[in-house]
């Protein structure tokens, strides 16, 4: 005999449409195949927790059910869940001497392997029911760089609940996470990943890449700078004297999940103003002629 399904999802007999709802949704999260690989104790609660629910989050099923228990859900059609009703006999109104009659038709209904109840009411019996796969759903949820860049946790809010979920280093921009059992229903729950740009760091694939500007005079003569990783440290990094602005610096491994972090040179000019400067860089160019443009296809 199957457990009261009222005892399977922890609820009253009294529990609103709502109270079974959020029931069945708590149970089928701990016992979700998906949560329990190979568990198979997981997976018959499961398909216990399914069948509790399946009745009594019908209105017609949980009133038959409350009536008759496991009788049903055919309920209310007598003994093993069918009419007593037979072809040609009157239910009310039959003698003790055509009780052998009816059983010799009622086993005649049900061929060579006897009576099928499912057969006598023109529909199949409930443990031979297909059960309909639980409705999917999908949200979106936009999550910091860094979280996206380094792993880490995000708490989202569905349908007034807390759900703390799972972000894996590296993911990407429009990929999606599934959160099994865990949309309106007992589907799984499909979310869109949408990403923040971040203040300073940029990203190519694995890789990411940050802007360090420098002054002209750094660029020519060299100098030592320090600049920020992702984790969080920081680094003392050498600018190589000659440096050209857009140029490169690797740190290997400094990445997106084993990717590498670029350090971009970018040279700030200043604004000169004073009529001393302007005679220093003249004779700096005079000193240093050159056309960076010279070996380009269209100078």
């Amino acid at each position: 005999m199957p457990r009261d399904y009222y005892e399977v999802l922890g609820v009253p007999r009294n529990a609103s449409e709502e109270d079974v709802k959020k029931a069945y949704r708590k149970l089928v999260r701990q016992v979700h195949p998906d949560t329990n690989p190979g568990d198979k104790t997981a997976e018959a609660r499961f398909k216990e927790v399914q069948e509790a629910y399946d009745v009594l989050s019908d209105k017609e099923k949980r009133a038959k059910y409350d009536q008759f228990g496991h009788a049903g859900p055919q309920m209310g059609q007598g003994p093993g869940g069918f009419h007593w009703e037979t072809p040609g006999f009157d239910a009310g109104s039959f003698e003790a001497g055509d009780l052998g009659e009816i059983f010799r038709r009622m086993a005649g209904m049900g061929g060579a392997g006897g009576f099928d109840p499912g057969a006598a009411t023109g529909r199949r019996t409930r443990g031979s029911r297909r059960r309909a796969a639980a409705p999917e759903a999908e949200a979106e949820v936009t999550i910091p760089f860094l979280t996206a860049a380094l792993g880490g946790k995000v708490t989202l809010n569905i349908d007034g609940r807390e759900v703390e979920v799972k972000v894996p280093a590296g993911i990407e921009e429009g990929k999606k996470l599934r959160l099994a059992g865990q949309a309106d229903g007992g589907g799984d729950l499909f979310i869109k990943i949408h990403i923040d740009p971040h203040p300073y760091f940029r990203r190519e694939g694995k890789n990411v890449v940050l802007e360090v500007p420098i002054t002209v005079a750094e660029a020519i003569l060299g100098a030592r700078v320090d600049v920020p990783t992702l984790e969080g440290s920081r680094l003392t990094v050498k600018v190589p004297a000659g440096t050209s602005s857009g140029s490169r610096l690797r740190l290997r491994g400094k990445g997106i999940a084993g990717g590498d972090q670029y350090i971009e040179r970018k040279i700030v000019v200043p604004k000169v103003e004073d009529a001393r400067s302007r005679e220093l860089i003249e004779e700096f160019a005079r000193l240093h002629p050159e056309n960076p443009r010279a070996d380009l296809g269209w100078s």
